[in-house]
């Protein structure tokens, strides 16, 4: 059994005030003074702690309010009221939604699971990951928890070629020597970042986070300074093929290079190869029409792992408009296996991988581990305000964070995420993360169901369609 794996957890608290899903109206001319107020008796004690954030000109109660609305209820003035906070719904877009964003900056915080504690009250059915279930049958055995310890569940994945099958010689030896294999504890890789006010701090918050978790960070070359040097064995250096020549020095130490290539052929492989022996090959597809012939391709000229990259909503454009990145890296899984060689390459899928359940959902589909990017930003406190984006400076300064502070939240929010993961495969009665890749069978598809339960019927339906009704 594999050693039992922890991500420490440390709480680090925000910088800046958060923004709050809801703020409170407190109309004082008509207090009627009451020996009791209901202020004073509020439970979390949030009016004794709020303050006013000048540098933000936000009230702190916003984000402190539990929203319980036991004072709303029981004031017998009726002179607070909750509403809205317009900004808050101003954050992301329809992809990255406010909530999500809130979930991340809790779970960076404190390193816990957020739990709601009044059920699911969201749609059952939706647009990208949320019209795909994962199967819970076995959530009634308590002694599939792995948090509490009481049994081991693995979550280190392999990253490598594997043989297709094994030969042997006429003494019964293997023929030929095996493939370089890196294992990793936990199947998330940290990604290169698409958009953020980034410096020296941000990455090498990343970079301390990586080598504390035991996994790899992507790090595009033209932003390789010495200082990120003593992480050199956990850094995936981006390159395009030109780049690889010029950057020899660079390349040595690492274990793994990323590579965008314009062309597959055989001979580039062994080129790199032949002057990189101990580095794994990472190829960047960026995920279209013709995803799983390049991905064929590309397997059967010798890399040893493909990024596929949707962009940073999950969106992958093609001919008959935008698929989602789960669609589309089931059907490059699907396309390697009846091609007879998915078992020989290892996929990592990128784009829209949002919460934790997200990882679980990508790897069913068909891929053995994900690499993560804008929950990163939002661990350090980005409110995905896009001014970045228009040159704008970024309202919480996340380019003046402190390395380890940002280390800290990163780590919060992975370890929240590896014990979600670890509490859907103990649900699914699968000990072995590697046994989730591919078991489709394992999860309901929304447009499956639909398909199989009312095709005959009423013929197909779009998913907006259905949805509405």
């Amino acid at each position: 059994m594999p050693k039992k794996y922890n991500i420490p957890t440390k709480t680090s608290p925000p910088r800046f005030t958060p923004i709050g899903k809801s703020t409170i109206l407190d109309w004082e001319g008509g207090c009627l003074r009451c020996f009791k107020c209901v202020k004073r008796q509020c439970i979390y004690d949030v009016y004794n702690e709020r303050t006013f954030d000048v540098r933000q000109m936000t009230d702190t109660i916003d984000s402190l309010c539990k929203n319980c609305l036991r004072c709303v209820q029981s004031c017998p003035g009726q002179v607070i009221t909750k509403v809205a906070n317009a900004e808050y719904k101003r954050m992301g877009n329809s992809y990255w939604t406010p909530d999500i964003i809130r979930g991340q900056w809790f779970q960076a915080e404190t390193g816990r699971i957020p739990v709601s504690g009044a059920g699911y009250g969201g749609p059952f059915s939706g647009p990208g990951f949320d019209d795909m279930w994962t199967d819970m049958s076995e959530i009634v055995r308590p002694t599939r928890d792995g948090i509490h310890g009481r049994e081991y569940i693995n979550t280190v994945v392999d990253l490598g070629r594997s043989f297709p099958c094994l030969r042997f010689d006429a003494a019964g030896h293997v023929v030929g020597d095996a493939p370089k294999k890196i294992e990793i504890p936990i199947p998330i890789i940290l990604k290169d970042l698409p958009l953020g006010s980034l410096s020296e701090s941000v990455f090498l918050a990343m970079a301390e986070a990586a080598q504390a978790m035991d996994t790899f960070m992507i790090a595009p070359v033209k932003e390789w300074k010495p200082y990120l040097e003593p992480y050199k064995t956990h850094l995936i250096p981006l390159l395009t093929e030109a780049e690889i020549d010029t950057h020899g020095e660079l390349i040595r130490g690492v274990r793994i290079i990323e590579i965008q290539l314009s062309d597959v052929t055989e001979a580039r492989f062994s080129r790199i190869r032949a002057a990189y022996p101990d580095v794994l090959i990472m190829v960047r597809v960026r995920l279209g029409e013709r995803s799983g012939e390049e991905a064929l391709a590309l397997t059967r000229a010798g890399a040893d792992i493909l990024h596929l990259c949707a962009d940073r909503d999950g969106n992958v454009e093609s001919g008959n408009g935008t698929r989602f990145v789960k669609d589309v890296v089931r059907s490059v899984h699907k396309d390697l296996v009846e091609a007879g060689c998915r078992n020989e390459i290892t996929l990592f899928a990128s784009g829209g991988i949002a919460m934790a359940e997200h990882v679980a959902k990508g790897i069913i589909v068909g891929a053995d581990a994900v690499a993560v990017d804008i929950p990163l930003l939002l661990a350090l406190e980005c409110r995905l305000c896009f001014r970045c984006e228009a040159g704008r400076s970024c309202p919480v300064e996340v380019e003046n964070i402190h390395p380890e502070w940002g280390k800290n939240r990163i780590l919060n929010l992975i370890a929240a995420w590896r014990n979600q993961l670890i509490e859907v495969l103990g649900a699914m009665g699968i000990r072995e993360i590697r046994r989730l890749r591919g078991e489709v069978g394992r999860a309901m598809f929304f447009d499956d169901l639909e398909r199989e339960t009312f095709g005959k019927l009423f013929g197909k339906r779009t998913k907006r369609e259905s949805v509405g009704n």
